[in-house]
């Protein structure tokens, strides 16, 4: 008996994207790979986009397994203007208008930022902004004059040794919560997605350095990174599923397992023990209350924005999504589903909503920066700093609570 594809497990369907055609950039193996299937099996037609002969033998694969005029490999260098717009041409030819681009390639130069050479630098630029950028140039005008289209920008943070690579990550991520200003009043969605720790065959020659560069064993690298690992094609699936829930995901920057949690794909991951205090009957009281206590102050938060005038509202709201990670209503749900969790003491819906509470915290430290640039009454400053502060300190717990 055939192996049901990661993808199939969920709540999505073989039609969930029937008729739409994605272009998938390095898909010719690993989570593009898997980002392609997915997405085939979801009704889509898929562009393998990708500058090896790989992606040649995806295209067969893909083909092989769900039928012929499944997917098509287009030799492409996503840094080069050209081969962009041959690229576009051809699918534009054999397929017609394209409705999705995940933006999947990447290279992940690693070493001291004084010693990485400055050719390392532009090659990095090359695939991880530069291709992302004339991949928005080439096909977001087009979903813009037909009102739809989904843009998949990929993140990644990361610590020391990495900024070759992460540098021009994070300009993904900021090109993407640009998008999504500049899109707003359309139909077409822009977000970012970060894969977290996956086994790919480029991750893993990574942790090779990287553990030369921190003076650790492999094993020990293994050992910090283990419990937090996805497999590669649950990595995949997350991307496809996020493509469906575009317009839930919208100007965000989620993770894999977000993607997966919310299309009710199974995965693997680390299970709470039972000596596990992080979270107990105990401490469900007082998250509870802290929950109660976080989602009345962004309640009233949220009244009161809407009141501003039509520019300051405007204003407000995406400074609240760039650094609350998502809209205001989006985490007022989120927030009632919490509550109803924690009083009715299900605490394993509490451990798979995975709310980023913290994030909410970082948004009251932001906006306690902004209260001392534009409050000049060094007595309402005061008065104001105050209360953001306790709201805060209120979010910080129930994150502490809650991880």
């Amino acid at each position: 008996m055939t192996k049901l594809p990661l993808i199939a497990t969920g709540n999505l369907t073989r039609t969930s994207l029937s008729g739409q055609v994605a272009v998938v950039t390095g898909a010719g193996g690993g989570i593009g790979f898997e980002a392609a299937r997915a997405l085939v099996w979801l009704g889509a037609r898929v562009v393998v986009a990708e500058v090896s002969l790989a992606g040649e033998a995806a295209a067969v694969q893909i083909n092989g397994e769900f039928g012929s005029d499944s997917a098509i490999f287009m030799r492409t260098d996503v840094g080069d203007e050209r081969s962009v717009k041959r690229m576009a041409a051809k699918v534009q030819k054999m397929w017609g208008q394209i409705d999705i681009v995940i933006n999947n390639a990447t290279t992940a130069p690693l070493g001291a930022v004084n010693t990485v050479p400055i050719a390392t630098w532009d090659a990095s630029y090359r695939v991880n902004l530069r291709g992302p950028v004339l991949l928005a140039k080439e096909f977001l005008p087009a979903m813009i004059q037909r009102g739809y289209g989904v843009f998949v920008c990929v993140g990644s943070e990361g610590l020391a040794y990495m900024g070759a690579y992460e540098t021009l990550k994070a300009a993904q991520q900021h090109l993407s919560r640009t998008l999504d200003a500049e899109l707003e009043e359309t139909n077409v969605s822009s977000f970012t997605i970060g894969p977290g720790m996956v086994p790919t065959s480029t991750a893993v020659a990574g942790v090779r350095q990287l553990a030369d560069f921190y003076g650790k064993t492999m094993a020990e690298m293994d050992a910090l990174t283990k419990d937090h690992q996805l497999s590669v094609e649950a990595a995949g699936a997350g991307f496809a599923a996020a493509v469906v829930l575009a317009q839930q995901f919208r100007g965000q920057e989620i993770g894999v397992k977000q993607a997966l949690l919310a299309a009710a794909i199974p995965f693997e991951e680390t299970a709470v023990q039972d000596g596990d205090q992080s979270f107990t009957v105990e401490n469900s009281q007082q998250a509870l209350q802290l929950c109660r206590q976080v989602r009345a102050t962004l309640c009233e938060q949220s009244d009161g924005w809407q009141q501003r005038s039509i520019f300051e509202r405007q204003w407000m709201l995406r400074d609240f999504k760039k650094h609350a990670g998502m809209p205001v209503e989006q985490w007022l749900d989120a927030l009632a589903h919490l509550e109803q969790s924690l009083a009715s003491d299900d605490f394993t819906a509490v451990q798979k909503q995975q709310l980023a509470v913290g994030k909410l915290a970082h948004y009251y430290a932001h906006l306690q920066d902004l209260s001392k640039g534009y409050i000049k009454d060094p007595i309402k400053l005061e008065e104001s700093l105050y209360f953001i502060r306790s709201w805060q300190v209120e979010a910080e717990k129930l994150a502490d609570l809650l991880a």
